[in-house]
């Protein structure tokens, strides 16, 4: 779920998509503008992503202290 392996695409695991997530987060951005940056630029066809892995992968970036969540607005945190 994690990570991609046998049965799971890169694309389809939380590691994949949280990148996906970082590379949309260059400035603050609400949950509901994240989710639509993210959900324009997949295929619907060939890589859904449901909402709520959406969610799943926000929780996993929280959790590994990638991004911060203040003020109504996700923010990555620096890489230092």
């Amino acid at each position: 779920m994690i990570l991609p392996g046998k049965h799971l695409q890169q694309d389809r695991a939380l590691l994949g998509v949280g990148a996906e997530i970082l590379g949309h987060l260059s400035e603050e951005r609400t949950v509901s503008e994240l989710w639509e940056r993210v959900h324009s630029t997949r295929s619907p066809v060939t890589t859904p992503l449901s909402f709520d892995w959406f969610v799943l992968a926000l929780t996993f970036l929280y959790a590994i202290s990638a991004i911060d969540f203040a003020a109504g607005v996700i923010v990555a945190r620096s890489r230092s």
